[in-house]
């Protein structure tokens, strides 16, 4: 009889899991009703034996808390932004580089399917499963003062999100003034004067109501940005690999919706900012001729620091 339920309780502890997931994105969102729908068909498909619990709208804090718990065991996995990605492994980093892809998300897309091997075999060395990429959007500038040319940012209160390296390199290399804050306090600094500037993709801009903030758009984007789906190792293994097979499968296919959803929402957040009468503004072509040049300044800065060699010499050849 013993021997019978010690078999019992280990094959609950292997073959069955709840896994609780920390989001930023809030209810209501394309992101939070896929979400939802996969984790129902994840639950149904393994028999109850995979659960994903959700907890949307940064419930559970900013993305470095999540990932911090994570480490300790009390969440089991998270969907992340570059920034904290790059915190896992830094080698992802390269698909954010600034000035890269301009507006060709076809060829980010592309470069990053040919990518993605690499980046996940770097997420399990760091125990970490990748559950698939999401597509976030092109990162646009917004301001609250007229900055119609490179040389009317100087003096300029720039969000730099507090840790990511990228960004402030990049920063750095402009010859800018950055103010490293969490993501929850841009909205309430854009308001008190901290902050003059802030980046983010469209739908990021308008959900978290930056856009009430500021007047000006530059038109031009700055980056592609991207996040992930992931899992801790020890979660994961408690997933047997018939279920693991599924949860991937199901995740392959929502993550696809959306990132959809995505690309619909992030043009129609450009509409709703036209109409809500933010100012777009568009760089004299000398300026953004200055782009690829202070790319290779930033690269400079964070190879063999942030990303690799290695990676940054497969993410060129990819480029081509």
């Amino acid at each position: 009889m013993m021997k019978i339920l010690i078999s019992l309780l280990i094959s609950s502890v292997i073959y069955g899991a709840t896994i609780k997931v920390g989001v930023l994105a809030p209810e209501g969102t394309t992101w939070a009703k896929n979400l939802k729908k996969m984790a129902k068909e994840i639950k149904k498909a393994t028999k109850k034996k995979v659960k994903i619990k959700i907890f949307f709208g940064g419930a559970q804090g900013d993305e470095p808390d999540v990932l911090r718990k994570i480490r300790v065991g009390q969440l089991h996995g998270g969907i992340f932004t570059g920034k904290t990605l790059g915190e896992i492994n830094g080698d992802v980093r390269v698909m954010e580089l600034p000035f890269t892809f301009y507006d060709d998300n076809k060829k980010a897309r592309s470069v990053l399917d040919k990518m993605t091997p690499t980046f996940n075999k770097k997420f399990e060395q760091a125990k970490f499963k990748n559950l698939g990429f999401f597509e976030i959007g092109n990162v646009y500038f917004v301001s609250k003062n007229e900055t119609a040319n490179l040389a009317a940012l100087k003096g300029q209160k720039i969000w730099a999100w507090e840790g990511d390296k990228l960004v402030e390199s990049m920063i750095e290399s402009m010859n800018l003034i950055s103010v490293p804050l969490p993501l929850p306090d841009v909205l309430s600094s854009l308001s008190t004067g901290i902050i003059d500037a802030a980046y983010a993709p469209p739908l990021g801009i308008l959900s978290l109501q930056w856009n009430t903030k500021v007047s000006y758009l530059i038109d031009f984007p700055l980056s592609y940005s991207i996040g992930a789906f992931l899992i801790g190792e020890k979660a994961w293994k408690k997933i047997s690999p018939e279920n693991q097979k599924i949860v991937l499968d199901i995740s392959k296919k929502y993550i696809a919706k959306v990132n959809e959803g995505n690309d619909k929402d992030n043009k129609d957040a450009m509409s709703a900012m036209k109409t809500s009468g933010i100012n777009f503004l568009e760089f004299p072509k000398e300026d953004l001729a200055k782009g690829k040049e202070l790319r290779e300044q930033v690269v400079g800065k964070l190879m063999g620091t942030l990303f690799s060699k290695e990676t940054y010499a497969q993410f060129t050849k990819e480029l081509k």
